[in-house]
C-alpha cells in the first residue's frame, strides 16, 4: 500500500505550510538518527517523514501528489524526483542538528544534496542504496476512425512496441471517441527500466469523415444541396444522416445559402451516455451554370416583378 504523506506527518490536507513544517520538526527531533542510537527501524521512520516533508513542503510536488493520489504519485516519481532541490542540511541545522545524517556521519552529509539524500553516495545518509523503481513511460496512439466507428464503436487491432518487442493487441473503441478524448489501456505503455510498473497506453482518435461532413465535438455538420427553386419556394427535402437514417425536413421559403437546420440528438453519442450531439444540415444552394431558353425567359419575367 502506498504511503499517505499526510498520515505520516499526522496532519490533514488543509494544513498550512507552517503547520506542515511544525509537524516535521517535531517528528525529526524524535526520530533523527542522532537520537535513535542506530535503530534501523527508527531510521527508516525518519526517512519516511523526510520524504513526506520533501513533497508536502514543495507547492508543486504537493499539488501533483494531491492530483494523482499517493499510489499513482509514487509510481510516477522516483526517490530522486522527490528529493530533488530538497536541502536537508539547511533544514536540519534550523532544527538544531549539525547538518549531518547521524552519529559518525560527515557533518555535511545532507547539505545541498540534490536527488535522494538517503541513497548510497549521498554523503553517508541513513538509508540503503537501491534506487526506487521508476514507472515506465506512457504512450499515445492516434487511431484513424470513420464516422460510422465514432457513432457505433468498433474493435481494432493495433501493433505497439513494448520492451523492444512488437505486440498486436485488440482494442475496444467505445462510441463517442471524438477528438480530445482518450481511452487508457493500463500496463500497455513502455516497460520500466528497473523493475517498476509498466506505463499506460492512451488511444486518441483521428476522425476521417467523408467529403461534406465535419465534426465538432459530438456535433456533426452535413452539407445538403438544394435547387434554387427549392430555396425560394421551400418544401420537403430528404436528408440521409451519417448513421444511414433517412429524414424528411421542411425547408422554409426563402432559405439562404449556408443556412443551418438543427436536428437534435442525431450526432455522435457521448462516451459516458447522456444522449448524442446534434446534426446540423448546412444548406448549399446550387446555382446553375447554364440556362436553357425557357429558363432564361422565365427569369426575365421574374426580373420584371422585382425579384
Amino acid at each position: 500500500m502506498a504511503d499517505d504523506y499526510y498520515s505520516i506527518l499526522g496532519i490533514t490536507k488543509t494544513a498550512s505550510p507552517a503547520e506542515i513544517k511544525k509537524a516535521y520538526r517535531k517528528l525529526a527531533l524524535k526520530y533523527h538518527p542522532d537520537k535513535t542510537d542506530g535503530d534501523k527501524g527508527l531510521e527508516d521512520k525518519f526517512k519516511k517523514i523526510s520524504e513526506a516533508y520533501a513533497v508536502l513542503s514543495d507547492s508543486k510536488k504537493k499539488n501533483q501528489y494531491d492530483t494523482y493520489g499517493s499510489a499513482d504519485f509514487q509510481q510516477r516519481f522516483s526517490q530522486e524526483d522527490i528529493f530533488r532541490n530538497f536541502d536537508m542540511g539547511d533544514i536540519l541545522k534550523e532544527f538544531g542538528f549539525g547538518g549531518g545524517g547521524g552519529r559518525g556521519r560527515s557533518r555535511g552529509g545532507f547539505s545541498s544534496m540534490g536527488g535522494n539524500p538517503f541513497s548510497q553516495g549521498a554523503g553517508g545518509g541513513c538509508g540503503g542504496g537501491r534506487q526506487a523503481p521508476v514507472r515506465g513511460k506512457d504512450l499515445e496512439y492516434e487511431l484513424p476512425l470513420t464516422i460510422d466507428e465514432l457513432i457505433n464503436g468498433t474493435k481494432k487491432t493495433i501493433t505497439i512496441s513494448q520492451g523492444g518487442t512488437a505486440k498486436a493487441i485488440e482494442v475496444n473503441i467505445p462510441k463517442g471517441l471524438t477528438p480530445g478524448k482518450k481511452i487508457r489501456l493500463t500496463g500497455k505503455g513502455e516497460t520500466s527500466p528497473n523493475g517498476g510498473a509498466t506505463g499506460n497506453l492512451y488511444i486518441k482518435s483521428n476522425p476521417i469523415p467523408p467529403e461534406g461532413i465535419t465534426i465538432e465535438g459530438n456535433d456533426i455538420s452535413l452539407a445538403q444541396e438544394v435547387r434554387l427553386s427549392q430555396a425560394l419556394l421551400g418544401g420537403k427535402i430528404e436528408v440521409t444522416t451519417p448513421s444511414g437514417k433517412a429524414l424528411n425536413l421542411t425547408l422554409p421559403p426563402g432559405t439562404n445559402h449556408r443556412s443551418k437546420m438543427r436536428i437534435p440528438n442525431h450526432g455522435i453519442p457521448h462516451m459516458k451516455g447522456n444522449g448524442c450531439g446534434d446534426l446540423f444540415v448546412v444548406i448549399n444552394i446550387m446555382m446553375p451554370k447554364k440556362l436553357d431558353k425557357k429558363q432564361k425567359d422565365l427569369i426575365k419575367e421574374l426580373e420584371k416583378t422585382g425579384l
